[in-house]
């Protein structure tokens, strides 16, 4: 199918569907609140805790603790934040980074993100951002009543991701140069 082909057929059009900024921050709870209080600064919105699902024995972990935190943002609001992010990494992302229906970075220190000034209660923390992409039609799989799976041919794969991501967000590859030791 070609490039022309996709743009005059509007349900292989691809859209954003949503931006998900998250941080690990181990088990301590202090971690956890600096987490949240960052998300919150970044993105305007309420944070959730993430909690723990199992129990890791060696790292302290058990189900129901406060491990992250993530803040999922949609619409024009999603569209803002990721164009401030992408600033922050100067647009430069792996092209192993992107997968079958979305893309994802990180971001070393959270001081890098235009617009948000060093907090001296938080520190220095470094965030992961997933990005997910969708076609019309989606809503087939999420609703409620008669869900249903989505075709193949429907799916958006990682070559189209990429490419949608160089057209509307104007993303460049960014190359890893070897290591010499």
């Amino acid at each position: 199918m070609t490039t022309e082909t996709i743009a005059m057929n509007k349900s292989k059009e691809i859209r954003l569907s949503k931006v998900t900024l998250n941080i690990g921050a181990g088990t301590t709870t202090e971690g956890v609140d600096k987490a949240v209080t960052l998300l919150e600064t970044i993105s305007g919105m309420k944070a959730v805790k993430a909690k723990a699902r199992r129990r890791i024995a060696n790292f302290n972990i058990r189900p129901g603790l406060p491990i992250g935190a993530i803040v999922t943002l949609r619409g024009e609001k999603a569209r803002e934040i990721l164009q401030r992010l992408l600033k922050s990494v100067e647009n430069k992302i792996k092209e192993e980074s992107f997968t079958q229906n979305g893309f994802s970075f990180g971001i070393k220190e959270y001081i890098d993100i235009p617009g948000v000034k060093y907090d001296p209660k938080i520190g220095v923390i470094g965030l992961h951002v997933n990005v997910s992409l969708e076609r019309c039609g989606y809503r087939v799989k999420r609703r409620k009543i008669r869900n249903m799976r989505i075709g193949t041919k429907h799916e958006i794969s990682g070559k189209e991701c990429a490419d949608w991501a160089q057209k509307e967000l104007g993303i460049i590859f960014k190359v890893e140069e070897e290591q010499q030791w």
